[in-house]
């Protein structure tokens, strides 16, 4: 795959202000990107841009609204005249069982962290499609090693992995390329959260694990950044970590290569568009 320059590409970003997503627009800055950040914290957002200087501009977005995610989408299309890469990044997580979890909070995950996902995705189709660019969704190791008390982030995470590979052989024969990205724990106020958490400090022995160490952020960054320059569609960190999701990978792709073959794919999704209303 040919090295995909980041410098004058405008790209997309949720959860901007947070401990990653403040991380990768500075390294994406760094690289020549201009950035539309995305946040529900307005002030946090508005503040960011002006920190990060004239190749970035602020939008207050909820994840969980389309039309919110299509306004800011469609402005930051116009305000920097198209749009290159979309970062679906914005996340949260929770640690409760199912006999007494809010129902409320189980859904607000799958809400923010898969739907949000589609969503973000779905607003910034038609832009990225004109550029022929890249959608990249950040999941986690949570999507093949899945821990107890957390079946909506699990499950939510499992299901951006699976949702990228489906929408991937969508856009392929259009030259859109999409990725999903698979970090370990690293250091963010996030997680900080999750080992000050009773139940989180329980499930994952104050990080202890012999399978999925701390990462630095600085590590998760650059997995990022050149999975984006690379098109790549799944980047993991640390790089060892693939070995959990190869086995499922070399099936789906196994089944790929014989029956999602990309004119297969246009037709399919030229019968969807002509078939009456439901």
């Amino acid at each position: 795959m040919a090295h995909y320059d980041l410098n004058g590409r405008v790209a997309v970003i949720t959860g901007s202000t947070g401990g990653l997503g403040t991380a990768v627009c500075a390294a994406l800055i760094a690289k020549g990107a201009k950035i539309a950040l995305f946040d529900m914290d307005e002030a946090a957002v508005k503040a960011q841009a002006s920190a990060l200087g004239a190749n970035a501009r602020g939008w207050k977005v909820d994840v969980r609204s389309l039309d919110s995610l299509q306004q800011a989408m469609d402005d930051a299309a116009d305000h920097f005249g198209g749009i290159d890469v979309v970062i679906a990044n914005a996340g949260i997580t929770a640690f409760e069982p199912l006999d007494t979890v809010d129902p409320g909070h189980f859904e607000r995950v799958i809400d923010v962290n898969l739907l949000g996902v589609w969503r973000t995705f779905h607003a910034a189709a038609g832009h990225v499609q004109k550029r022929k660019g890249y959608l990249m969704a950040i999941s986690s190791m949570a999507a093949f090693s899945h821990s107890p008390l957390q079946a909506a982030y699990t499950a939510s995470k499992a299901g951006v992995w699976a949702m990228c590979n489906s929408i991937r052989l969508e856009l392929r024969h259009l030259g859109v390329g999409v990725g999903s990205v698979h970090p370990t724990f690293f250091k963010t106020p996030m997680m900080e959260r999750t080992f000050n958490d009773p139940a989180g400090k329980q499930i994952w022995n104050g990080n202890t694990s012999v399978f999925f160490k701390m990462a630095p952020l600085e590590d998760v960054v650059k997995g990022i950044v050149k999975g984006i320059e690379k098109r790549s569609e799944m980047i993991f960190v640390p790089r060892n970590n693939s070995l959990v999701a190869h086995l499922p990978r070399f099936f789906r792709k196994v089944i790929e290569t014989f029956e999602f073959k990309d004119d297969a794919v246009a037709a399919m999704i030229k019968a969807a568009k002509s078939a009456p209303p439901k």
